[in-house]
Protein backbone atom coordinates (compact mmCIF):
# COMPACT_ATOMS: atom_id res chain seq x y z
CA UNK A 1 0.00 0.00 0.00
CA UNK A 2 2.84 2.11 0.69
CA UNK A 3 4.51 1.44 -1.97
CA UNK A 4 1.66 2.23 -4.47
CA UNK A 5 0.76 5.37 -2.37
CA UNK A 6 4.38 6.75 -3.10
CA UNK A 7 3.85 5.69 -6.76
CA UNK A 8 1.07 7.59 -7.27
CA UNK A 9 3.30 10.94 -5.34
CA UNK A 10 6.20 10.41 -7.68
CA UNK A 11 3.68 10.37 -11.07
CA UNK A 12 1.47 13.56 -9.79
CA UNK A 13 4.89 15.39 -9.54
CA UNK A 14 5.21 16.86 -13.10
CA UNK A 15 1.77 17.91 -12.99
CA UNK A 16 2.11 19.65 -10.02
CA UNK A 17 5.15 20.99 -10.94
CA UNK A 18 3.35 22.45 -13.97
CA UNK A 19 0.85 23.69 -12.58
CA UNK A 20 3.36 25.74 -9.89
CA UNK A 21 4.96 26.72 -13.32
CA UNK A 22 1.95 27.85 -14.58
CA UNK A 23 0.66 29.92 -11.45
CA UNK A 24 3.75 32.02 -11.24
CA UNK A 25 4.27 32.57 -15.40
CA UNK A 26 2.79 35.97 -14.84
CA UNK A 27 4.17 39.24 -14.58
CA UNK A 28 4.40 40.15 -10.29
CA UNK A 29 5.88 43.75 -10.89
CA UNK A 30 6.41 46.19 -13.53
CA UNK A 31 6.61 45.50 -17.01
CA UNK A 32 8.06 46.73 -20.25
CA UNK A 33 6.63 47.69 -23.26
CA UNK A 34 9.00 48.29 -26.40
CA UNK A 35 8.46 50.56 -29.64
CA UNK A 36 11.08 49.56 -31.76
CA UNK A 37 11.20 53.48 -33.01
CA UNK A 38 11.94 57.12 -32.03
CA UNK A 39 9.65 58.61 -30.02
CA UNK A 40 6.07 60.09 -31.96
CA UNK A 41 5.79 57.35 -34.21
CA UNK A 42 3.32 54.52 -34.79
CA UNK A 43 5.17 52.37 -32.35
CA UNK A 44 5.68 54.13 -29.74
CA UNK A 45 1.67 55.65 -29.77
CA UNK A 46 0.94 51.74 -29.68
CA UNK A 47 2.76 51.38 -26.62
CA UNK A 48 1.84 54.54 -24.46
CA UNK A 49 -1.86 54.43 -25.25
CA UNK A 50 -1.60 50.56 -24.09
CA UNK A 51 0.50 51.00 -21.22
CA UNK A 52 -2.23 54.00 -19.98
CA UNK A 53 -5.15 52.13 -20.77
CA UNK A 54 -3.68 48.89 -19.49
CA UNK A 55 -3.21 50.60 -16.15
CA UNK A 56 -6.05 52.49 -16.18
CA UNK A 57 -8.19 49.32 -16.54
CA UNK A 58 -5.68 47.51 -13.91
CA UNK A 59 -5.10 45.04 -16.03
CA UNK A 60 -1.36 45.00 -14.96
CA UNK A 61 0.08 44.36 -11.68
CA UNK A 62 2.07 47.51 -11.71
CA UNK A 63 3.29 50.11 -14.15
CA UNK A 64 3.91 49.60 -17.66
CA UNK A 65 7.31 51.56 -19.16
CA UNK A 66 8.08 52.28 -22.85
CA UNK A 67 11.21 51.69 -23.98
CA UNK A 68 12.01 52.80 -27.51
CA UNK A 69 14.72 50.55 -29.61
CA UNK A 70 15.07 52.17 -32.97
CA UNK A 71 16.09 51.15 -36.14
CA UNK A 72 15.86 49.15 -39.10
CA UNK A 73 12.24 49.24 -39.39
CA UNK A 74 11.96 47.53 -36.51
CA UNK A 75 14.82 44.95 -36.80
CA UNK A 76 16.83 46.72 -34.35
CA UNK A 77 14.31 45.81 -31.70
CA UNK A 78 13.65 42.57 -33.08
CA UNK A 79 16.94 41.37 -32.67
CA UNK A 80 17.56 43.12 -29.35
CA UNK A 81 14.25 40.80 -28.42
CA UNK A 82 16.09 37.58 -29.97
CA UNK A 83 19.28 38.24 -28.07
CA UNK A 84 18.23 39.30 -24.93
CA UNK A 85 14.61 39.05 -23.89
CA UNK A 86 13.81 35.16 -24.79
CA UNK A 87 11.21 33.81 -22.60
CA UNK A 88 10.73 37.36 -21.20
CA UNK A 89 7.49 37.48 -19.61
CA UNK A 90 7.20 40.96 -18.52
CA UNK A 91 8.00 42.31 -21.99
CA UNK A 92 5.64 43.04 -25.16
CA UNK A 93 6.51 44.41 -28.04
CA UNK A 94 4.86 46.62 -30.40
CA UNK A 95 4.12 45.58 -34.16
CA UNK A 96 2.17 46.11 -37.33
CA UNK A 97 2.20 45.35 -40.23
CA UNK A 98 5.04 47.51 -41.07
CA UNK A 99 6.64 44.30 -39.01
CA UNK A 100 5.53 41.51 -41.14
CA UNK A 101 6.32 43.60 -43.94
CA UNK A 102 10.28 43.08 -42.81
CA UNK A 103 9.90 40.24 -42.29
CA UNK A 104 8.20 38.92 -45.56
CA UNK A 105 11.30 40.57 -47.16
CA UNK A 106 13.58 38.85 -45.22
CA UNK A 107 14.99 42.67 -43.57
CA UNK A 108 15.58 41.72 -40.17
CA UNK A 109 18.95 39.44 -40.44
CA UNK A 110 17.91 35.67 -39.90
CA UNK A 111 14.79 36.80 -38.15
CA UNK A 112 11.64 34.92 -38.97
CA UNK A 113 7.73 35.43 -37.68
CA UNK A 114 7.76 31.53 -35.83
CA UNK A 115 10.62 33.28 -33.42
CA UNK A 116 8.54 35.31 -31.43
CA UNK A 117 4.95 34.77 -30.09
CA UNK A 118 2.14 36.86 -31.54
CA UNK A 119 -0.29 37.92 -29.19
CA UNK A 120 -3.08 40.10 -30.55
CA UNK A 121 -4.15 42.62 -33.16
CA UNK A 122 -5.76 46.16 -31.43
CA UNK A 123 -7.18 47.92 -34.14
CA UNK A 124 -6.29 49.53 -37.65
CA UNK A 125 -4.66 52.72 -38.64
CA UNK A 126 -5.24 53.12 -42.31
CA UNK A 127 -2.49 54.65 -44.73
CA UNK A 128 -2.44 58.00 -45.71
CA UNK A 129 -0.70 60.18 -48.20
CA UNK A 130 -0.04 64.05 -46.47
CA UNK A 131 1.42 67.11 -47.73
CA UNK A 132 2.56 70.93 -46.29
CA UNK A 133 -0.56 73.26 -46.06
CA UNK A 134 1.10 75.32 -48.42
CA UNK A 135 2.27 72.63 -50.90
CA UNK A 136 1.34 72.82 -55.06
CA UNK A 137 -0.46 69.78 -54.72
CA UNK A 138 -4.28 69.61 -53.88
CA UNK A 139 -5.43 66.42 -54.94
CA UNK A 140 -4.18 63.07 -54.85
CA UNK A 141 -4.53 63.12 -58.74
CA UNK A 142 -2.45 66.15 -59.02
CA UNK A 143 0.61 64.50 -57.18
CA UNK A 144 0.52 61.37 -59.39
CA UNK A 145 0.26 63.47 -62.25
CA UNK A 146 3.33 65.40 -61.34
CA UNK A 147 4.77 62.11 -60.69
CA UNK A 148 3.82 60.34 -64.08
CA UNK A 149 5.41 63.57 -66.12
CA UNK A 150 9.06 63.18 -63.89
CA UNK A 151 9.08 60.06 -61.05
CA UNK A 152 11.89 62.04 -59.49
CA UNK A 153 9.72 65.31 -59.61
CA UNK A 154 8.26 64.56 -55.91
CA UNK A 155 10.15 63.21 -52.80
CA UNK A 156 8.47 61.03 -50.30
CA UNK A 157 9.09 61.04 -46.39
CA UNK A 158 8.19 57.98 -44.39
CA UNK A 159 9.15 56.47 -40.70
CA UNK A 160 10.08 52.89 -42.13
CA UNK A 161 12.84 51.93 -44.48
CA UNK A 162 13.36 51.45 -47.91
CA UNK A 163 11.18 49.06 -49.24
CA UNK A 164 8.65 48.92 -46.01
CA UNK A 165 5.13 49.42 -45.66
CA UNK A 166 5.34 53.42 -46.03
CA UNK A 167 7.40 52.60 -49.15
CA UNK A 168 5.00 50.18 -50.73
CA UNK A 169 1.56 52.52 -50.36
CA UNK A 170 3.47 54.80 -52.58
CA UNK A 171 5.08 52.41 -55.30
CA UNK A 172 1.31 50.71 -55.19
CA UNK A 173 -0.26 53.87 -55.93
CA UNK A 174 2.13 54.75 -58.65
CA UNK A 175 1.86 51.33 -60.03
CA UNK A 176 -2.05 51.96 -60.19
CA UNK A 177 -1.62 55.37 -62.12
CA UNK A 178 0.09 53.66 -64.58
CA UNK A 179 3.50 54.69 -63.88
CA UNK A 180 6.42 52.58 -65.01
CA UNK A 181 9.66 53.62 -63.52
CA UNK A 182 8.61 53.13 -59.63
CA UNK A 183 12.52 52.84 -58.99
CA UNK A 184 12.66 56.68 -59.92
CA UNK A 185 10.52 57.57 -57.46
CA UNK A 186 12.46 59.43 -54.64
CA UNK A 187 11.75 58.00 -51.29
CA UNK A 188 13.10 59.03 -47.69
CA UNK A 189 13.23 56.98 -44.91
CA UNK A 190 13.27 57.82 -40.55
CA UNK A 191 13.36 56.95 -37.40
CA UNK A 192 9.83 57.47 -37.06
CA UNK A 193 7.04 59.26 -38.75
CA UNK A 194 6.80 62.84 -36.86
CA UNK A 195 10.79 62.95 -37.85
CA UNK A 196 9.51 62.14 -41.47
CA UNK A 197 6.81 64.83 -41.37
CA UNK A 198 9.06 67.65 -39.52
CA UNK A 199 11.50 66.97 -42.69
CA UNK A 200 8.31 67.39 -44.69
CA UNK A 201 7.27 70.96 -42.67
CA UNK A 202 11.07 72.05 -43.03
CA UNK A 203 11.17 72.18 -46.68
CA UNK A 204 13.43 69.02 -47.57
CA UNK A 205 10.75 66.83 -48.85
CA UNK A 206 7.53 66.96 -50.68
CA UNK A 207 5.01 64.46 -49.30
CA UNK A 208 4.35 62.40 -46.35
CA UNK A 209 3.48 58.68 -46.70
CA UNK A 210 2.54 56.77 -42.96
CA UNK A 211 -0.53 56.28 -41.24
CA UNK A 212 -3.40 58.17 -39.89
CA UNK A 213 -2.42 58.50 -36.35
CA UNK A 214 1.21 59.57 -36.81
CA UNK A 215 -0.16 63.00 -39.25
CA UNK A 216 -3.38 63.20 -36.94
CA UNK A 217 -1.61 66.42 -34.67
CA UNK A 218 -0.27 67.97 -37.57
CA UNK A 219 -3.62 68.08 -39.90
CA UNK A 220 -5.12 69.58 -36.13
CA UNK A 221 -2.57 72.30 -35.94
CA UNK A 222 -2.66 72.99 -39.86
CA UNK A 223 0.45 72.12 -41.01
CA UNK A 224 -0.45 69.35 -43.03
CA UNK A 225 -3.55 68.14 -45.41
CA UNK A 226 -4.41 65.29 -46.06
CA UNK A 227 -4.44 63.94 -50.00
CA UNK A 228 -5.58 60.54 -49.19
CA UNK A 229 -6.68 57.95 -47.19
CA UNK A 230 -6.06 54.12 -48.03
CA UNK A 231 -9.52 52.93 -46.87
CA UNK A 232 -12.01 51.30 -48.68
CA UNK A 233 -14.46 53.88 -48.25
CA UNK A 234 -14.50 57.02 -45.90
CA UNK A 235 -13.32 57.25 -42.59
CA UNK A 236 -16.46 57.73 -39.68
CA UNK A 237 -17.23 60.99 -38.12
CA UNK A 238 -14.46 63.64 -37.68
CA UNK A 239 -12.25 62.16 -40.22
CA UNK A 240 -14.83 61.82 -43.42
CA UNK A 241 -13.60 64.65 -45.36
CA UNK A 242 -10.58 63.12 -45.74
CA UNK A 243 -10.81 61.43 -49.78
CA UNK A 244 -9.99 58.05 -50.30
CA UNK A 245 -7.11 56.94 -52.68
CA UNK A 246 -9.98 54.65 -54.46
CA UNK A 247 -12.53 57.46 -55.00
CA UNK A 248 -9.88 59.33 -56.71
CA UNK A 249 -8.83 56.05 -59.04
CA UNK A 250 -6.33 54.65 -57.03
CA UNK A 251 -7.32 51.40 -56.09
CA UNK A 252 -5.28 50.75 -52.98
CA UNK A 253 -5.96 49.72 -49.85
CA UNK A 254 -3.52 49.60 -46.60
CA UNK A 255 -4.85 49.20 -43.51
CA UNK A 256 -1.56 49.34 -40.53
CA UNK A 257 -2.93 47.08 -38.04
CA UNK A 258 -1.20 47.64 -34.46
CA UNK A 259 -0.76 44.99 -32.12
CA UNK A 260 1.83 43.42 -30.10
CA UNK A 261 4.19 40.76 -29.96
CA UNK A 262 5.95 37.91 -27.30
CA UNK A 263 9.32 37.03 -26.98
CA UNK A 264 10.04 33.25 -28.32
CA UNK A 265 10.43 30.92 -24.75
CA UNK A 266 7.63 32.33 -22.72
CA UNK A 267 5.09 30.21 -21.16
CA UNK A 268 1.89 29.11 -22.70
CA UNK A 269 0.34 30.60 -19.21
CA UNK A 270 2.01 33.69 -19.90
CA UNK A 271 1.11 33.74 -23.37
CA UNK A 272 -2.22 33.16 -22.73
CA UNK A 273 -2.30 35.94 -19.45
CA UNK A 274 -1.45 38.68 -22.45
CA UNK A 275 -3.74 37.31 -24.62
CA UNK A 276 -6.56 37.75 -22.32
CA UNK A 277 -5.71 40.88 -20.89
CA UNK A 278 -5.53 42.22 -24.37
CA UNK A 279 -9.21 40.89 -24.92
CA UNK A 280 -10.04 42.71 -22.03
CA UNK A 281 -8.40 45.65 -23.21
CA UNK A 282 -9.73 45.91 -26.49
CA UNK A 283 -13.25 45.41 -25.40
CA UNK A 284 -13.54 47.85 -23.00
CA UNK A 285 -15.17 51.40 -23.41
CA UNK A 286 -11.89 52.93 -22.55
CA UNK A 287 -10.27 51.44 -25.60
CA UNK A 288 -12.93 52.11 -28.00
CA UNK A 289 -12.44 56.24 -26.87
CA UNK A 290 -8.76 55.87 -27.57
CA UNK A 291 -9.12 54.47 -30.85
CA UNK A 292 -12.05 56.92 -31.59
CA UNK A 293 -9.46 59.86 -30.73
CA UNK A 294 -6.92 58.73 -33.01
CA UNK A 295 -8.21 57.29 -36.17
CA UNK A 296 -8.20 53.47 -35.32
CA UNK A 297 -10.60 51.62 -36.86
CA UNK A 298 -12.09 48.30 -35.57
CA UNK A 299 -9.75 45.07 -36.05
CA UNK A 300 -9.13 42.57 -33.61
CA UNK A 301 -7.07 39.09 -33.49
CA UNK A 302 -5.63 37.45 -30.69
CA UNK A 303 -3.78 34.28 -29.92
CA UNK A 304 -3.85 31.31 -32.55
CA UNK A 305 -6.18 33.43 -34.93
CA UNK A 306 -3.55 36.37 -34.86
CA UNK A 307 -0.69 33.78 -35.30
CA UNK A 308 -2.35 32.80 -38.16
CA UNK A 309 -3.03 35.97 -39.47
CA UNK A 310 0.77 37.13 -39.41
CA UNK A 311 1.96 33.82 -41.19
CA UNK A 312 -0.93 34.56 -43.93
CA UNK A 313 0.07 38.32 -44.16
CA UNK A 314 3.89 37.37 -44.56
CA UNK A 315 2.93 35.11 -47.35
CA UNK A 316 1.02 38.27 -48.72
CA UNK A 317 3.77 40.91 -48.98
CA UNK A 318 6.64 38.47 -50.18
CA UNK A 319 4.59 37.81 -53.18
CA UNK A 320 3.65 40.91 -53.78
CA UNK A 321 7.21 42.52 -53.11
CA UNK A 322 8.79 39.68 -55.46
CA UNK A 323 6.59 41.10 -57.95
CA UNK A 324 7.95 44.81 -56.87
CA UNK A 325 11.47 43.73 -57.06
CA UNK A 326 11.66 44.55 -53.12
CA UNK A 327 12.33 40.58 -52.09
CA UNK A 328 16.14 40.13 -51.08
Amino acid sequence: MQRTLRSLALASLPLLTALSASAFAVPEGKTECIAPAKPGGGWDFTCRSVARTLQELDLIPAGMQTINIAGASGGVAFSHVLAKRQGDEDTIVAASTATTTRLAQRRYAQGSADQVRWAAALGADYGIIAVAEDAPYATFTELLDALAQDPGSVSFSGGDVAGGFDHLKVLMSAREAGIEKLRDIKYLAFDSGSVAITQLLGGHIDAFTGDLSEALGFVESGDLRLLAVFSEERLPGEFSDIPTAREQGIDVIAPNWRGFYLPGGVSDASYQWWVDKFETLYASEEWKDVMQQNGLLPFHKSGDAMTQFVDQQVQDIRELSDTLGLVK
